[in-house]
């Protein structure tokens, strides 16, 4: 059953805190390229905004050509957004959390207005930010401004992983952006990693 995120959590929270920042990542959990954070602040004033954002849900429930027809359309609604990554060299030194937590850092110094609440997809708590946040257990299949962050972060990355699979065209990085499907691991397994590999995670054997 397809969950649609709504704006539950927002409407409790904006008579307080005006500026509610969703935030939620991309590419966690590849074996190449970056770790992406997407942030969104929704309007607390715009009756349709439910309407106008019709569609929007967890980026994994979607299509590819889905989230690109929706993003400019959350981008547009959106008061501020912003889009964060973490290299996968920083991923290495630093580890899979802290680098997911830099580049939800770097996402939210993009925002137009600093939040006064965050609203983040399980998992992706900033606990050295002094702002008032929520992480929700499948935050992106209940809050919509989470949904809205999850796209802008899936589009973001795989537009870069597009980009970065044409200085290595022999890795596939178009068609499974990264992640540890078995043609990338074969792949892998037959020319070793490209500068762009996650050099510490594990790769799991073949079926």
């Amino acid at each position: 059953m397809i969950s649609n995120p709504d704006l539950t959590c927002e409407y409790k929270l904006w008579p307080a805190c005006k500026h509610i920042a969703g935030l939620d990542e991309a590419g966690r959990g590849a074996l190449a390229g970056p770790v992406c954070v997407g942030a969104v602040i929704l309007p607390d004033n715009d009756p349709h905004l439910t309407q106008t954002l019709s569609g929007v849900r967890d980026s994994k429930q979607l299509t590819p050509r889905k989230r690109l027809e929706l993003a400019p359309r959350i981008k547009e609604s959106a008061r501020s957004w912003g889009i964060g990554f973490a290299s996968a060299n920083e991923i290495d030194s630093l580890g899979i959390v802290p680098a997911t937590r830099l580049a939800a850092g770097r996402a939210l110094e993009m925002l137009a207005f600093f939040p006064d609440f965050l609203l983040t997809d399980f998992r992706l708590e900033l606990p050295e930010l002094d702002i008032p946040q929520a992480a929700l257990v499948k935050g992106d299949q209940h809050s919509l401004s989470i949904a809205a962050a999850s796209i802008l972060a899936k589009t973001a990355r795989d537009e870069f992983m597009r980009e970065l699979g044409l200085n290595h065209p022999e890795y596939g990085f178009s068609k499974h952006k990264g992640y540890g499907t078995l043609l990338h691991r074969e792949k892998i397994a037959a020319l070793g990693y490209s500068p762009i590999h996650r050099k510490t995670f594990k790769i799991r054997n073949f079926a």
